[in-house]
């Protein structure tokens, strides 16, 4: 019990920290529980303890999405905020409920192909922080519809573990001419329903088989993840702003590159 409260509290940390950067949380999660020897049911802990990422979000902005719902009867710019993330998180909650078992039974399973992807989109990360466009939109309550979409579509690609869905989404961002700060911002706001809908339909799938020490990992797991979080969506759009996403692209090639040796070599 003790192992695995630990190994709990350590997953939600890292989940927690990897959440919001382009670095792919679930990635992370799956390497480092295949690693420690920690698995669990229907792999829910991985996707539920998001929820405590999504709650640190929504403590963080709650005064910015108050004003904006509540200015949403009167303003046509806060409707357009609000209609711009649904319309983002639309093909990933199709695409997520159509594909949820093949991601779950055979991605979810792969610690290679999480490896090569986080490779992927390190030198993907590195390639857009150099080469990106000039910026059109400075404010991420600001994105076109159209733009929204579009980032909505390529989130998708997310959902091969190891491609990072705050990468996919600030990726797609910056090549779609959001500036480096307005992609991050973006990307938060767009968690919210995203990852919400992701935990609502797991917890839906897999309640009937999670038992009591399932149910106590998650919610080690879920706090940790909440305070951790806390830290990263504080300070994460001031770093972005001043450095760009270099030390991410490079952190996922290293972790990547380090998993492969490890798993050539039986680990």
């Amino acid at each position: 019990m003790a192992d695995t409260t630990m190994a709990a509290l350590f997953l939600g940390v890292l989940e927690g920290l990897t959440e919001f950067i382009p670095v792919s949380s679930t990635g992370h999660l799956l390497l480092a529980g295949h690693f420690i020897g920690f698995e669990s049911t229907g792999r829910s802990f991985e996707v539920v303890i998001q929820l405590g990422a999504v709650l640190a979000v929504l403590s963080v902005y709650a005064a910015k999405l108050w004003d904006v719902f509540s200015r949403a009867p009167q303003d046509p710019a806060a409707r357009r905020t609000i209609l711009s993330v649904l319309i983002a998180f639309l093909p990933a909650a199709v695409i997520g409920v159509l594909a949820h078992d093949f991601i779950k039974t055979v991605l979810f399973e792969s610690p290679r192909l999480i490896a090569v992807m986080l490779i992927a989109g390190g030198v993907v990360l590195l390639l857009i922080d150099r080469l990106a466009p000039e910026p059109r939109v400075q404010d991420a309550m600001e994105v076109p519809l159209t733009t929204a979409l579009k980032i909505g579509f390529i989130q998708c690609l997310a959902m091969i573990p190891g491609v990072s869905r705050s990468g996919a989404t600030i990726v797609g961002g910056l090549s779609l001419g959001l500036s480096k700060r307005a992609a991050a911002e973006f990307s938060f706001f767009l968690s919210m329903p995203t990852m919400a809908g992701a935990f609502t339909y797991d917890l839906w799938k897999n309640h009937a088989a999670l038992d009591g020490s399932a149910w106590t990992e998650i919610a080690i797991g879920f706090v940790a993840a909440f305070l951790a979080a806390v830290i990263v969506v504080k300070s994460l759009l001031g770093y972005v702003s001043r450095h760009g996403y270099a030390l991410f692209g490079w952190w996922r090639i290293i972790v990547g590159c380090l998993a492969l040796i490890a798993l050539s070599l039986g680990f």
